[in-house]
């Protein structure tokens, strides 16, 4: 590995195994959940950067042994091989009495670097480019000692190391607030997205509409005229598809003009086609929509896979513009409302078809169901012990609220309204905690070519380092609250 450095001439540029006493793999044993010995740390133990020791398990281990692979503080440890290969840890501080598993690798450094200043390194986007070039394995990546050794190192004198350390930390420091103050308000989008559905299914969201149009015709009448023109359509046996009567106990009072009701009596529902390639081999080859391909008040349609329909079958498992799409498994309630955007498209076992009668807005429905799966109702109907499922039974039983049917308008705008702010928001929380992440890897950058610590006094003074992403690092500090 030549990997050659731009670094001041003060500098030298060294191996991990120049600069290291000690490079060394871990024990080899199995993990106790009783306290037989000292605490064995393992890959999976450290997450995010940090070990919550407490949970850490204990390994059997001779006094002889245990010398040899006591953790202390200053060493690094490495994953040597899996998901995280590459990713290093630095122990700080104190710890509980420790050895270290066999898929890490230790490194012990000479006294002549600093642990923090390489441990940065190792985060460093030069490093990770070495480290790519450095893997083996074609099912399973992995890095072995030797090769960990040949890693190249811009290594400053012991002094600027230290001064490097203490701005990447002061510089990390600014951006760790910022990124958790744009997390608080990813969840409080996400907090706030949960309350403006149960808004709208409880009517609040309404209540000023309803005070200015009393006159607007009660629900109770919309059901009266639905039920009426369903038992019109109905035949012979059909009469026995009347719903049972709805339990709507525990659930909150009707706004006035409203009536709480069931997707049964609003709906038909109807589960799409079994996948039976092997055995059906006539007829007409057609797209269809699985699980995968439902979101919450979306579709997926850039994967669709296609299966023949019998000719009577091509009604009952047809979609029309304003059916909803329900998930039957995988996550039980997810649903979106079908726009008709591709002709003649059909559906799988995996989904629900909930077909509303006229005098229901069917993406109403979609908001009920998501308010539902936030506030635990919906996981209630589940059945399945290992995989949960939502029956067509547990759906046409379902309790839906019923306003009327212009103020049902009004809720979808309201409510539309609202999430597409959300949204917008949402977009711009993300964009910046990418930036924050690229500014990250910008400051390792310049640490580890010797122009950070030298912009030092333009930092005391309020100033930003001249760095690639430093107008981005402004806004994300300046709108971090």
């Amino acid at each position: 590995m030549n990997k050659i450095l731009s670094t001041p001439q003060s500098w030298q540029v060294k191996s991990l195994g120049d600069l290291s006493a000690l490079i060394q793999y871990g024990y080899t044993a199995k993990a106790q959940g009783a306290k037989v010995g000292p605490k064995f740390l393992r890959i999976t133990d450290i997450q995010d950067n940090s070990v919550k020791w407490q949970d850490v398990p204990f390994c059997f281990i001779d006094d002889r042994e245990k010398a040899k692979y006591l953790l202390d503080e200053g060493d690094l440890l490495f994953a040597r091989t899996g998901a995280t290969v590459g990713k290093s840890f630095l122990i700080k501080g104190v710890i509980p009495e420790s050895v270290f598993a066999s898929y890490l690798i230790r490194v012990r450094l000479q006294q002549s670097v600093d642990p923090k200043y390489i441990a940065y390194f190792f985060k460093s986007p030069d490093y990770w480019s070495q480290i790519s070039e450095s893997q083996s394995g074609i099912g399973q990546p992995n890095v072995n000692g030797t090769k960990l050794a040949q890693i190249q190192i811009p290594v400053a004198p012991l002094p600027q190391q230290k001064s490097i350390v203490a701005e990447i930390e002061k510089q990390f420091s600014r951006l760790d607030e910022a990124v958790a103050n744009l997390k608080r308000v990813k969840a409080n989008l996400k907090r706030y997205k949960a309350a403006v559905l149960k808004a709208a299914v409880e009517g609040k969201l309404t209540e000023q509409w309803r005070k200015e149009h009393p006159n607007v015709e009660p629900a109770s009448k919309l059901l009266e005229r639905i039920l009426a023109e369903r038992r019109a359509k109905w035949k012979g046996k059909e009469r026995s598809k009347e719903p049972n009567p709805p339990n709507f106990s525990g659930f909150p009072k009707s706004p006035k003009g409203w009536v709480w009701t069931t997707v049964g009596h609003l709906a038909d529902v109807q589960l799409g086609k079994m996948l039976d390639k092997n055995k059906q081999r006539t007829g007409r080859f057609l797209r269809y929509l699985r699980n995968v391909n439902v979101r919450w008040g979306s579709f997926a349609t850039d994967d669709l896979l296609e299966m023949f329909f019998k000719d009577e079958e091509l009604e009952r498992y047809g979609l029309r513009a304003g059916d909803v799409l329900v998930c039957e498994g995988g996550e039980p309630g997810r649903a979106a409302v079908w726009d008709g955007r591709i002709p003649d498209m059909k559906y799988q076992k995996a989904l629900h078809r909930v077909r509303f009668h006229s005098g229901f807005e069917p993406k109403l429905f979609v908001f009920v169901l998501e308010h539902y799966a936030k506030s635990g109702t919906l996981e209630t109907l589940f059945t399945g012990s290992t995989i949960n499922h939502l029956t067509r039974e547990s759906i046409l039983q379902l309790a839906v609220p019923l306003p009327p049917v212009p103020e049902q308008r009004m809720i979808l705008d309201e409510v539309e309204r609202r999430l597409s702010m959300m949204d917008e928001l949402e977009k711009e929380v993300m964009s910046n905690l990418q930036r924050a992440e690229r500014l990250r890897q910008s400051i390792l950058g310049f640490a580890f070519s010797g122009k950070l610590v030298q912009q030092n006094a333009d930092a005391e003074s309020g100033a930003w380092p001249d760095l690639p992403l430093a107008a981005e690092a402004q806004g994300i500090y300046k709108n971090k609250k």
